[in-house]
């Protein structure tokens, strides 16, 4: 076996992230009931629903906020479900959030910048070059300011803020949300190519069809609870997901 091929190999068996019987609530409300999921290092894993079916909470309670009143979060094989979310972040993991959330007063570089701010100058260069490479109408909009970008130039801003950091694990929350298809298609194009680097990704996702294709294996949650688990070639050959999610 080719070494690249054995260290990929070995890659995903590491354990990165593990949700064990977590529950959330906001107050009374019970937003997530008992999940238990993992994430192996090298994968991409999938989370599909429906609106309102704690997909976004469950990003958010890997950052404590809210944090699971019930079960640990482990990263690392360290339980984190009750540290601080600026520590949490510090540990390797990058969220870039539904609705982009891009400042737009600034410009494109300043925004990129903000995502760096824990990296040396060294590192802050290369890795914004990096995120040019990646996209580059970023590049060629570098002095633009972000307010001013379009719908998919502004999800394109938030994936590279994201990566700024250098990221063991990227979180993204609906990133194809109010994008066109084309554009859709051309950055789910860009998170693979994110995976081969060697980011290990969770992505929350409504288009359900997109996000099966691009990861390994998925889960389906249903009003905080996962119903369906498995490889996402499975799910996507699922009557009852075809049924529910991909209009079949």
């Amino acid at each position: 076996m080719p070494m690249q091929q054995r260290t990929a190999q070995a890659q995903s068996n590491t354990l990165l992230l593990e949700f064990d019987a977590i529950s959330t609530f906001y107050g009374p409300i019970r937003a997530l009931h008992d999940i238990s999921m993992h994430v192996h290092s090298g994968e991409i894993v999938t989370i599909i629903g429906a609106n309102g079916a704690g997909k976004s909470t469950l990003l958010m309670t890997i950052f404590a906020n809210p944090a699971a009143q019930q079960g640990k979060v482990l990263y690392e094989g360290a339980d984190i479900t009750r540290r601080a979310t600026n520590q949490i972040a510090d540990l390797g993991i990058a969220l870039v959030p539904e609705g982009r959330r891009v400042f737009p007063a600034m410009t494109v570089a300043e925004n990129l910048l903000t995502g760096g701010l824990k990296v040396s100058a060294q590192d802050l260069r290369q890795n914004m070059d990096h995120v040019y490479d990646l996209f580059p109408l970023l590049a060629e909009r570098r002095s633009q300011r972000a307010g001013t970008l379009s719908g998919g130039e502004q999800q394109m801003l938030a994936i590279g803020r994201g990566l700024m950091g250098k990221p063991k694990l990227l979180l993204l929350d609906e990133p194809s949300l109010g994008l066109a298809p084309l554009i859709v298609r051309q950055i789910f194009a860009k998170l693979r190519t994110i995976a081969e680097e060697g980011v290990t990704i969770l992505l929350v996702e409504q288009n359900a069809n997109l996000a099966l294709k691009l990861a390994e294996r998925g889960y389906v949650l249903v009003n905080g609870e996962i119903k369906l688990a498995g490889r996402c070639a499975d799910l996507l050959a699922n009557q009852e997901v075809q049924v529910a999610y991909l209009g079949g």
